[in-house]
């Protein structure tokens, strides 16, 4: 399997794990507050994915003198919490309080809005290529998006459903500035997200006068959490290395399909034809953007970052410390200056202008 489809891949896997979450929320909702929902859910991410680094750093045996793998220069650290702020904090808070305030069909056809200003955002701020062929699979997929949460009659927009789409930037806001620090150890990087997140949310739920939930139910937010919001945000960044915020945002829009399809596995009932019509709009999409090859001479501008990479053609560099010849490996290294010609997306070594 390519780069491309592995990519992919992992991006799309990011998004069942993502929806398979959302029928298994809304059954606790009637058991807990939607804070507390979202604040156990992120706990369980962080406390996960803690753990696992440390079984990860038990396991591995360093090598002599190799640098530290969760390191994050202090430079993107900014951006780090910038994510952590506008999409484990405002972006809970927003779409809570919205919808209060906004019917649930208005919710869910907004919701929708997240992938499009991912895009736009990584089209227009970030500079992101864009094709016909990307921006059509992009389309089909918010298309489908939005026939799948249609219900007629879903009621107007107002004050509440201006809060759903302030979300929404909020989490393509998240979605852009952890494309920032994606060079970096994704599980790292998902667990202080989810634990301040967590801490947080729980923290306004309690002020909110939510009560604390029986232990079984604790138990199972936390797992749900750290398959849904743990281990899915994990390959989330994996895929932002490999394929830029725009074409892994898309991917990842078609969570909202799994959701519905492990919802009718789970309370058995009759798809309708336009769910059907739906899934089809997001495989098109998906397919068109597996049909993207972007190939041009372009120039890498000199770039000094840390990642688990192999010696490529983009990874020609001696090491400062003692290396044992071990691949792929981790440590901050500098590129020349290149210019030569490929097939490439706008992963963390192609952030070029066109």
């Amino acid at each position: 399997m390519g780069t491309r489809h592995s990519a992919a891949f992992t991006a799309i896997l990011a998004a069942v794990l993502f929806g398979a979450t959302t029928p298994f929320a809304k059954a606790l909702l009637g058991a807990l507050s939607p804070f507390m929902v979202a604040g156990l859910f992120y706990l369980g991410s962080g406390c996960g994915l803690a753990v696992a680094m440390l079984i990860r750093g038990v396991r591995r045996e360093p090598a002599v003198n190799t640098p530290n793998e969760l390191a994050m220069p202090r430079r993107e650290l900014p951006w780090l919490m910038g994510a952590i702020a506008a999409g484990g904090i405002a972006g809970p808070a927003l779409l809570m309080f919205g919808l209060a305030a906004t019917p649930a069909a208005t919710a869910s056809l907004l919701l929708n809005l997240e992938g499009v200003i991912t895009a736009l955002i990584a089209w227009f701020v970030f500079r992101e290529n864009v094709d016909t062929r990307v921006f059509l699979g992009m389309m089909a997929i918010v298309a489908g998006g939005v026939l799948l949460s249609w219900q007629p009659g879903g009621g107007g927009v107002g004050a509440g459903a201006l809060l759903v789409a302030a979300a929404c930037l909020c989490w393509a806001i998240d979605n852009n500035l952890t494309r920032k620090v994606s060079t970096n150890d994704a599980m790292f990087s998902a667990c202080v997200k989810g634990l301040v997140a967590g801490v947080v949310n729980v923290g306004i739920a309690r002020a909110l006068g939510a009560h604390a939930p029986a232990a079984s139910l604790i138990a199972a937010s936390m797992v749900a959490g750290l398959a849904g919001y743990g281990v899915s945000l994990v390959l989330f960044v994996i895929a932002l290395r490999h394929l830029g915020t725009a074409r892994t945002g898309a991917y990842f829009s078609v969570a909202p399909l799994f959701g519905v399809a492990i919802s009718f596995a789970l309370w058995p009932g009759q798809p309708t034809p336009i769910f059907w019509i739906a899934a089809a709009l997001m495989a098109l999409g998906v397919w068109l953007h597996l049909r993207e090859r972007h190939d041009h001479e372009h120039t890498h501008d000199p770039l000094d970052h840390s990642h688990r990479h192999r010696h490529d053609e983009h990874h020609q560099h001696q090491h400062d410390f003692d290396w044992d010849g071990v691949e792929p490996h981790v440590h901050p290294h500098v590129h020349a200056r290149i210019t030569h010609t490929h097939a490439h997306f706008p992963d963390i070594h192609h952030r070029h202008r066109h």
